[in-house]
């Protein structure tokens, strides 16, 4: 059994308590305007090419079998690339391959509180091989952390709660045609997952992504504090600005990225104390 998985990332403070290793599963069923991990959307592999980095030496075009009229993720272009400019994306990992990169850094979850979050694209997507990897990690008593949009069967979540710590859950924003415009699904299914998790006494922590023009009202965040009140309060929530970090790599996957605003740290402030 394998996942595709786009990244492992390391010494984390932002996916969950303590130092965190995180596990990026390629794949996603939403396609948020906002999205910071645009190579996480498609399942399966992709190439990206940075175009300021390629300095035009052609030895890329040189090394692929196919003079780069098509590719078969051989990899070759990218490893001799002196500048980095190609760089693949998504690989085959075994629950014991990725439980390795796991291990390495079990004493610092210890110490830190930390563990393991696997998240996406969308994780849940991808559920047998999340199951298992969730197993392996309780049997090493490691903390696991499961990042999910929610739009998945609640079967999905009921097969992984024994071996979930914790569900960093996302909420968009209240109003379903509002939420299908900007993420390209309706969000019915996301709002009676999350209620159904709160009356499993599912450990949860809400995170929002605040997009000016989209959710960044006093209203919109009072109406979703009113939902989480009549859902049963999460252990916490989490008010995420949004940030253009990830425009490079819609230009890389030769995409197009939908700009915003950067919320201020006063709009940020206003909005949180809402929730406080």
């Amino acid at each position: 059994m394998t996942a595709n998985v786009f990244d492992i990332q390391r010494a984390s403070f932002v996916d969950g308590p303590g130092i965190r290793t995180t596990v990026f599963f390629k794949g996603c069923n939403l396609r948020c305007a906002w999205c910071h991990n645009p190579e996480s959307q498609n399942p399966k592999k992709e190439m990206l090419f940075y175009k300021n980095r390629c300095v035009g030496c052609g030895k890329c075009k040189e090394k692929c079998a196919f003079s780069l009229e098509k590719c078969e993720f051989c990899g070759k272009c990218a490893l001799y690339c002196p500048h980095d400019a190609r760089e693949i994306c998504g690989k085959e990992y075994t629950v014991d391959e990725v439980m390795r990169e796991v291990l390495k850094d079990k004493a610092v979850y210890e110490g830190s509180g930390g563990g393991v979050t696997f998240s996406g694209g969308e994780c849940m997507l991808q559920i047998e091989f999340l199951t298992e990897i969730l197993k392996a990690c309780k049997e090493n008593g490691i903390h696991t952390a499961v990042d999910t949009a929610g739009h998945v069967p609640f079967e999905s979540f009921a097969r992984i709660l024994p071996y979930t710590d914790l569900f960093l859950y996302d909420i968009k924003c209240l109003d379903s045609e509002k939420h299908e415009k900007y993420t390209g699904v309706k969000n019915e299914r996301i709002l009676e997952n999350l209620e159904r998790l709160l009356k499993c006494s599912a450990s949860v922590w809400v995170r929002i992504p605040v997009i000016p023009t989209v959710n960044d009202t006093k209203e919109e965040m009072q109406g979703i504090k009113a939902l989480l009140d009549a859902f049963g309060k999460p252990e916490k929530i989490e008010l995420l600005p949004y940030h253009a970090m990830g425009e490079h790599k819609y230009e890389a996957l030769g995409k197009e990225a939908e700009v915003f605003s950067v919320p201020s740290k006063e709009r940020m402030d206003v909005l949180r104390h809402i929730f406080s």
